[in-house]
């Protein structure tokens, strides 16, 4: 009875705060409280921590939480803080009593104060700035206090929202265009606090909770589990179609080729789609206004059914003429998201050398098709094995795989992708919560490549990507180039809480959840601390927010027995000469310095971490910017001046969000980028091409690495 009063007398503090939008509170369902009771059990007696879900944890889910909802501090206030304190020891309650009503009433007063903000934010459009004032906006706001009163936090918007209209105006905006295209962006971040449901909040939550165990626990709810699936198998049944949510409209943003979208001819880029229908006599059920994801799910199914649309096409008005299109849905492989191959020339003096690119994104594998025998099942170690062969067809000197950004995957694919590069023996060693030890290894015979191989990292290289990384560099089989890594050593599995439910139907999600941590072949973790390049080139992350290291939660470091392996060769004589090299290249390197330049004033300006709101120091800010391209582009070749003078152009800040471009102006900004040289990528197959001729040139040397 008491613990009843209690949580009656937390629902009403909170739902007190609400009063102004009562009819918009979310509430929790009976089975999200289920689920995460369910989800405390498995965690407490299953994770690779043992942490008990007590107080203690209590605290830290609250601080996930409010970090989750206001992490720049910006709606919050230190007196609606104050007032949460009551909840900051319950939350552990609030999960094993099956009552979640205090978390969603956090959520709601959250809502309203986004509400009160964003509504502000519109009633400054009336007002008129004065641009001469020497202030400046603080943009970053996670080390930030809470703002102590109402008013200190409309000036922290009033900053914001005059922010927001200097980028316009440096971008050549009149005041008109100017108040519209803000006026739309406020509102349009009011409607979609109408569009949040109960399960959006229920995710925030347990996710709160889980990371408070350790930062790559997850909880997944239905469609966030569905998602996942998709990225491992890399395929899904649908239109094949990239969508993306513009003024309210679901918006054809790219047509996958040799989907049923592309093979039609009848869809474009552009194209609205504003109603949807399951098969060929069904009704139309209009989705205007709905979120992205709520369309999606409506527009994808099963396997050959047919879906109708009713599109709006790119070139009509509101009012235009629709037309009725009928699709049969098919399997589309996410082939984007595959791994890809390139060649790099790299000249040096008369002689010209041929470096294969293995671009890999991620560790996907279909793992319910492969459970199913399906011999063509997709997995990246079979893409991989596939793109060698061609690039050993192309008679290339070396291979550089690329894992830039790659957050890992599937464990055996990190495994076995080794394998193709080396002759049988350990990859990776894994400790269980019990402290047991395993190790897995490649048992297939034979190498996929044996020629000069370089890895290429950055610190977004997590998990399976630092597993590969650091099992290549313990049997010296090739050099390591970038970036230390993130430095994530542990192992996660998917637990399926329907299935442990004894469920029906979905409705529980899932929990991905740390089961164990594992161990380099020579006993290290790179855990904390990541894969140390044997070549380091330019540092463009900030550590203090980026990676392992940038969690107060992370495992330690540790260390135990090397596994019995022997190493494939040995970089150590080879390795200095390779570093001297890069040293003298680009210190000659006008591009590579320009990076330099460019990541030094970038950190400047992070550590600095205000902006001025004086039009004339912006304007000097900007015309600096600019002179300093232009001086650049005096020592570029033809080809890299039209090139960056391109991506300049499309880079230039416009002041406004993607969803605000036309999809053209969106589209052409994405090709800059992706068209841009990629520096870090081309002196790293330098560095691969300088091992390739010391080898031909250095018996020796050549010796060590058989």
């Amino acid at each position: 009875m008491k613990n009843k009063l209690l949580w009656l007398l937390l629902a009403f503090t909170f739902a007190a705060f609400n009063t102004t939008q009562a009819a918009a509170q979310l509430m929790p369902q009976e089975q999200q409280a289920q689920a995460a009771h369910l989800a405390a059990e498995i965690l407490s007696r299953h994770h690779y921590k043992h942490v008990a879900l007590d107080d203690s944890l209590s605290e830290q889910i609250f601080d996930n939480y409010l970090k989750a909802l206001d992490g720049e501090k910006m709606f919050f206030l230190q007196t609606d803080i104050d007032q949460f304190t009551i909840a900051r020891t319950k939350l552990d309650d609030a999960i094993l009593n099956e009552n979640l009503s205090t978390p969603f009433a956090i959520f709601n007063l959250y809502q309203q104060r986004m509400t009160e903000r964003y509504t502000y934010a519109r009633s400054l459009l009336k007002k008129v700035f004065d641009f001469k004032t020497k202030e400046s906006y603080q943009y970053t706001r996670k080390n930030a206090p809470w703002a102590q009163s109402a008013d200190e936090l409309n000036d922290l918007w009033r900053k914001r929202v005059k922010n927001d209209w200097l980028r316009l105006k440096l971008a050549g905006k009149d005041d008109k265009s100017i108040v519209e295209t803000l006026g739309k962006r406020y509102q349009n971040s009011l409607n979609s606090l109408s569009k949040i449901k109960s399960e959006d909040v229920f995710q925030n939550f347990m996710n709160a909770y889980a990371m408070a165990i350790d930062p790559h626990t997850n909880y997944m709810g239905v469609r966030a589990s569905e998602e996942f699936d998709i990225s491992m198998r890399l395929s899904l049944v649908g239109i094949g179609a990239v969508l993306h949510d513009k003024d309210e409209y679901t918006t054809i943003r790219e047509l996958v080729a040799g989907g049923p979208a592309a093979l039609s001819g009848k869809l474009k880029v552009g194209d609205r789609i504003v109603g949807v229908g399951q098969g060929e006599d069904s009704p139309i059920t209009e989705i205007m206004g709905w979120r992205i994801d709520d369309a999606v799910a409506l527009i994808r199914g099963t396997e050959d059914s047919v879906v109708r649309l009713d599109v709006l096409p790119a070139e009509s008005g509101a009012d235009g003429k629709h037309k009725l299109i009928s699709l049969v849905r098919k399997k589309i492989s996410l082939d984007k998201q595959a791994a890809k191959k390139s060649i790099i020339e790299v000249k040096d003096g008369g002689v010209t050398r041929h470096i294969g690119v293995i671009s890999l994104p991620g560790f996907y594998q279909d793992f319910a098709a492969r459970q199913s025998g399906d011999k063509n099942y997709k997995s990246a170690t079979r893409d991989v094995a596939h793109l060698l062969e061609e690039l050993k067809n192309d008679q290339v000197d070396g291979v550089l795989m690329d894992l830039r950004n790659n957050g890992g995957g599937a464990l055996n694919e990190a495994v076995e992708l080794t394998g193709l590069f080396i002759d049988q023996g350990p990859v990776v060693q894994q400790r269980d919560s019990r402290g047991h030890i395993s190790v897995e290894s490649d048992t297939n015979p034979g190498l996929a490549w044996n020629g000069p191989l370089g890895v290429l990292i950055n610190r977004a290289s997590a998990s399976a990507s630092e597993i590969f990384a650091a099992a290549i560099q313990d049997y010296g089989r090739g050099v390591v180039i970038g970036e230390p890594s993130f430095g994530k050593g542990t192992v996660q599995t998917v637990a399926s809480l329907d299935q442990i439910a004894k469920n029906d139907k979905p409705k529980f999600g899932e929990l991905k959840m740390t089961i164990a941590q594992f161990f380099r072949i020579n006993g290290g973790t790179t855990q904390l601390r990541g894969v140390t390049p044997d070549i380091g080139l330019l540092s463009i992350t900030d550590t203090e927010d980026f990676g392992e290291s940038s969690f107060n939660n992370a495992l330690p470091w540790s260390q135990i027995k090397a596994a019995d392996y022997t190493p494939a060769g040995n970089l150590t004589g080879i390795v200095p000469l390779l570093v001297a090299s890069h040293d003298k290249r680009v210190s000659h390197d006008q591009d590579f310095q320009y990076l330099k330049e460019d990541m030094v004033e970038f950190d400047k300006l992070r550590r600095k971490n205000l902006i001025s709101l004086n039009e004339g120091d912006r304007r000097n800010e900007r015309e600096t910017q600019e002179a300093r391209e232009k001086s650049r582009e005096k020592h570029r070749n033809a080809t890299d001046k039209a090139s960056a003078e391109a991506r300049n152009h499309a880079l230039q800040d416009d002041g406004m969000l993607s969803s605000e471009r036309n999809l053209s102006a969106d589209l052409a900004i994405e090709n800059a980028n992706k068209n841009a040289k990629d520096i870090l990528l081309n002196e790293a197959a330098h560095v691969l091409s300088d091992e390739v001729k010391l080898l031909k040139t250095n018996s020796r040397l050549a010796a060590t690495l058989q």
